[in-house]
């Protein structure tokens, strides 16, 4: 999905945490917490709701797996939620390696998986109001982020969710590059809030 183009209606996407609708005690191929939180990114940057399926066991309890990962996906946005709660897609839906090498959803098959690994050049875009979240699926080693989808915006202030310290940033031709602090706010992917 990450190619085609956001067409502005309302949609939701079905996903499962293993690979089977329903427990299955030999099911043992789990999507990691990474990966459930990067689709809830994504899905809310395309302006879609996320179902994500949880199969109980036999007794009504739910798989170890299972609340291990909802424990996850709470702590991000505990730090994140405001930049999926309440959102709308912006104009694009995301730039990035990732999102150039997908496959496009009138492809054969699933596509989900068949991308590269997410860097944090790949960054999806929400809106609220006036505020613009670009979220990064991943962390640079050198604490550095060019988002370059927005070289035109006009720009007066960049927060990093979860961090109260202020950031050195700068918008150039080239885009909004931004220096990010040495302690990551929070695992699996990161939200600039742009104002």
């Amino acid at each position: 999905p990450d190619r085609d183009a956001v067409d502005g209606q309302n949609w939701e996407t079905c996903m499962t945490m293993n690979d089977t609708w329903g427990y299955k005690s030999y099911d043992k191929s789990w999507k990691s917490s990474e990966t459930l939180i990067r689709n809830l990114i994504k899905i809310a940057a395309r302006g879609g709701n996320y179902l994500l399926n949880i199969g109980p066991k036999p007794d009504g309890t739910f798989p170890e797996e299972c609340v291990e990962r909802l424990k996850d996906i709470g702590n991000w946005m505990k730090v994140n939620s405001e930049s999926i709660y309440g959102t709308r897609p912006w104009k694009i839906f995301g730039e990035g390696p990732a999102q150039q090498a997908a496959a496009a959803l009138s492809a054969q098959g699933f596509n989900e998986g068949k991308g590269k690994p997410f860097t944090h050049e790949d960054i999806r875009f929400a809106t609220k109001g006036d505020v613009l979240y670009a979220t990064a699926l991943g962390w640079p080693d050198n604490r550095k982020v060019l988002v370059k989808s927005i070289a035109a915006e006009r720009i007066s202030a960049v927060h990093l969710l979860g961090h109260n310290g202020k950031l050195e940033w700068n918008q150039t031709s080239d885009g909004l590059t931004v220096r990010l602090p040495e302690k990551l706010p929070c695992d699996s992917a990161f939200v600039l809030k742009i104002i």
